[in-house]
């Protein structure tokens, strides 16, 4: 039976909730590793930079390499990755050096995890029909609704079979990626515009002003989304004297929630809104939240400041991909990999700040303050792309 390209889509769908549990899942387990083998807090700064590290490099080498397999066979390649990664989980610590093995697991995971962030975007807008803009933002929400799965489910996990079984639960995650790589190997893959010599952009995609305009937006958005995210739990944690469990769900899974929703929206109601002029709205929105954030003195406000956050990043990095697509129509699987590695800076850069001006500071409110330069830098970029068209 042939698929049609909703299929694809779907597919695509899924290819993000994987890229969700590539992300989210082993920092859910890093306090386990630490009680069980001993790993130290330096070590598992070394594996999140690492995973870091690794999808910048697949980001920027992938193009190339997808250029001479093709998208199915990448796909493919990065779901089997994810399977060795989250399946190895179960075994390889016990048989190599526990840290070595934990350490070749998150290779694999990152390795599969930087080539679906580069090639799921591309072959959502390739696929017929209208709306593309929405679509893409549609697409973008099941990131958030993946990030809620994981912490949720894995949570209900541990309450059920008890923390110590947590060898399990990375191989029941991969039933994920290895549905999707069943539903790759038959759904039908269309063409990339910008990826023959017909339809690409007539020279270097560095020669464009309004591609650079474009990258910078791409660090702001993922700095913007990154800054909060990853400390809310903490905050939550320290701000309501809540356990680490609670801390997860009023924090990440809070701002997920909100990010998921407005994604969500953007993808029903996307064809009556001007995605620019709703870039400049969502960084003002976000501004806002960060200000109630740092500097409200009630911690639960606080937290509802996380919330507003959450919502106003939603459209940030759907939103560069579509307005990357409109503007520069021939950019082809290169232009996307470059927003991709532009986002995964971001992602570093913005808890990066956070965390150094907290530890500079003392107060963790300060270091969130601060990374409000990336929500003010987006909406002065939004400013400054204009009408550009090259």
């Amino acid at each position: 039976m042939k698929l049609s390209a909703k299929a694809t889509i779907y597919g695509c769908y899924l290819g993000y909730i994987t890229q969700a549990i590539v992300n989210n899942l082993p920092p859910l387990l890093f306090l386990t590793f630490r009680r069980e083998f001993g790993v130290t807090l330096d070590q598992i700064s070394l594996l999140i930079t690492m995973n870091f590290c690794v999808q910048i490099l697949v980001d920027l080498i992938s193009p190339k390499i997808i250029e001479k397999t093709g998208y199915r066979k990448a796909a493919l390649c990065a779901f089997l990755t994810v399977m060795l990664g989250l399946t190895g989980f179960y075994w390889i610590p016990f048989v190599l050096p526990p840290y070595a093995g934990i350490l070749l697991c998150m290779v694999c995971n990152a390795i599969g995890g930087g080539i679906l962030e580069v090639i799921v975007s591309p072959m959502v807008e390739a696929c017929p029909g209208e709306n593309k803009e929405a679509r893409m933002s549609f697409l973008h929400s099941f990131y958030c609704w993946g990030h809620m799965g994981v912490v949720l489910l894995s949570t209900l996990y541990f309450a059920l079979a008890g923390i110590e079984n947590w060898r399990f639960l990375p191989p029941l995650w991969a039933l994920v990626p290895l549905g999707t790589f069943l539903l790759f190997t038959r759904v039908p893959i269309y063409a990339v515009h910008g990826d023959d010599e017909e339809t690409k952009l007539p020279k270097s995609i560095f020669r464009y002003k309004v591609f650079w305009v474009l990258f910078l937006l791409m660090v702001c958005a993922g700095a913007s989304e990154q800054a909060v995210s990853q400390w809310s739990s903490l905050f939550a944690e320290e701000g309501l004297k809540v356990s680490k469990t609670m801390g997860d769900l009023l924090g990440p899974c809070a701002f997920a929630f909100c990010m998921g929703l407005s994604r969500l929206f953007y993808g029903r109601k996307g064809e009556k809104l001007n995605i620019l002029l709703s870039l400049k709205a969502t960084s003002v929105l976000c501004v806002a939240g960060y200000l109630i954030t740092a500097l409200s003195p009630l911690p639960l406000l606080s937290l509802a400041g996380c919330a507003l956050c959450g919502f106003s990043v939603g459209l940030m990095w759907p939103g560069v991909f579509s307005l990357g697509a409109s503007y520069l129509k021939g950019g082809g699987t290169f232009m996307f990999a470059m927003f991709a590695l532009a986002g995964d800076v971001g992602c570093s850069a913005g808890p990066a700040v956070v965390g150094i001006l907290s530890d500079m500071t003392g107060k963790l409110n300060l270091g969130i303050l601060a990374a409000v330069v990336f929500p003010i830098g987006l909406w002065g970029l939004s400013w400054g792309l204009g009408k550009r068209r090259g």
